[in-house]
């Protein structure tokens, strides 16, 4: 077995996909492929997988991932008849451009990251991803946050509660949470209003009161549960697209994430979405019909 192997725990009933990102002796150290833990286990408790489309698990979790997705568009669609407007496949048809809040993502996860940033493509999100260790983000925070001036800002990697740590309260029981808490207070700084700045903070099992409590508007997980790694995503991709007068819809954000309401949860905020007119695409459509 080497750093990079995929592996599963026997203990567990090999229940999660976990790549090897470090060896400490006779432990090594885990990092979820489908769910945004970190987790360190006996070697000997560890079996290589070969092929992860074997795992229920795993084809479980890319199956929940593309419903969301699936139901994400077609919310943008409901989104776009309720405002009166059509969203078409050449832009130049429409008469309004869009203006999505821009996202600000910072990962401690590069393969995730690299799978936020497809979503964010797919869907037309304007989007910065940046991979750093959890302990570097309050630092890469206070750099970015000028240069890029975004609407949303998502703060996630890897996190867990520390074995033999009964009491959750404590930051000190979780692998990540602080540093988390440490970038949202570096967020909320720069910014203070919770509807100028949307900030989505956290991951697996992640301290969630400490979250909100910091400045977080949406956290995880309020039920220290694993949350699959496109949950943040799918929460920002929401405060893009509402519209800035309207209140994102909790439940319905919640709704269309995969670990429910016990993986994320929120404050009521109002979306960063806006569109102006005229579309320059279609004036000068227009303005070639006429010379012609």
């Amino acid at each position: 077995m080497k750093q990079g192997d995929l592996v599963v725990r026997k203990s567990y009933g090999g229940d999660v996909l976990f790549r090897v990102a470090a060896f400490t002796a006779q432990q090594a150290v885990l990092r979820g492929m489908d769910y945004r833990l970190l987790a360190d286990a006996p070697v000997a408790d560890l079996r290589t997988v070969r092929n992860p489309d074997e795992l229920g698990g795993t084809r479980l979790a890319r199956i929940q991932a593309n419903e969301s997705l699936r139901r994400i568009r077609e919310e943008r669609s409901r989104q776009a008849d309720r405002a009166g407007y059509t969203t078409a496949p050449d832009d130049r048809r429409q008469p309004f451009f869009e203006m999505p809040g821009k996202v600000l993502h910072l990962d401690g996860d590069a393969n995730y990251l690299k799978k936020s940033m497809q979503v964010y493509a797919q869907l037309k999100v304007p989007a910065e991803g940046i991979h750093c260790h959890e302990s570097q983000m309050p630092h890469m925070l206070l750099r970015m946050l000028p240069q890029f001036q975004p609407d949303i800002v998502v703060i996630t990697g890897h996190d867990g509660v520390l074995k033999q740590r009964e009491d959750l309260q404590q930051l000190s029981s979780y692998k990540n949470s602080l540093n988390f808490v440490q970038a949202v207070n570096v967020a909320r700084e720069y910014e203070r209003s919770r509807d100028s700045l949307v900030v989505v903070a956290g991951a697996c099992q992640s301290h969630f009161e400490a979250l909100l409590q910091a400045g977080a508007n949406f956290a995880s997980s309020p039920g220290r549960i694993m949350i699959h790694a496109l949950d943040p995503v799918y929460v920002a991709v929401r405060a893009s697209f509402t519209p800035f007068r309207d209140t994102i819809n909790i439940s319905d954000v919640i709704a269309h994430t995969i670990s429910g309401r016990q993986g994320v949860g929120g404050i009521e905020t109002m979306g960063r979405y806006r569109i102006g007119v005229p579309n320059l695409k279609t004036v000068e459509s227009e303005q070639n019909v006429n010379i012609l």
